[in-house]
């Protein structure tokens, strides 16, 4: 089976092409079918060039395609978290068009998956506490005491010690 035979199976294409030929004195609308070729290494085997082969993918076998190709990324990125000072080495797979999306890449990078784990929980203790008139409160009294120990802990810092002037005067 040629390959003018395998498109006329593949849906009309968004973009049309089309030149005029005139044969016999007659003048006809050709078609061209818009075919988007892409090269390039998106799995780890590495095949020689004379041995790739293009692959048709559209909206209803995209998954499929990637999940057999199982592309991949390894990279090292400078890490953005706070108190995380240095890289961070990603290793990202890819097997449907769903794992581009935002949050199912943070679930393959560890720290962010951990960030989104502790996310999660605080919005489902969020919802319980709006729903939840006692552990509303209870989660009121556990914050003021937080903040009290918090007030105590600055107020009684080393420049508040009585031993601070101890300590300058031995220091000197």
């Amino acid at each position: 089976m040629n390959t003018q035979h395998k498109l006329d199976k593949v849906r009309a294409p968004r973009v049309q092409i089309t030149y005029d030929v005139e044969l016999g004195g007659v003048v006809e609308k050709k078609e061209l079918p818009l075919v988007i070729g892409v090269i390039g290494q998106f799995a780890e085997q590495e095949l020689p060039m004379r041995e790739r082969s293009f692959i048709h993918i559209d909206k209803d076998n995209y998954n499929a395609v990637m999940e057999g190709l199982t592309p991949s990324l390894s990279i090292q990125v400078e890490s953005a978290l706070p108190g995380n000072d240095g890289y961070l080495n990603v290793d990202l797979q890819f097997k449907s068009m769903m794992d581009f999306t935002p949050e199912n890449l943070a679930q393959q990078i560890d720290p962010l998956h951990q960030l989104l784990d502790v996310r999660g929980k605080l919005s489902d203790l969020k919802g319980r506490a709006l729903s939840n008139e006692k552990l509303r409160d209870r989660l009121a009294e556990i914050l003021a005491e937080h903040q009290d120990k918090l007030s105590v802990k600055e107020a009684t810092d080393d420049s508040a010690s009585p031993y601070a002037e101890n300590d300058k005067e031995q220091g000197e």
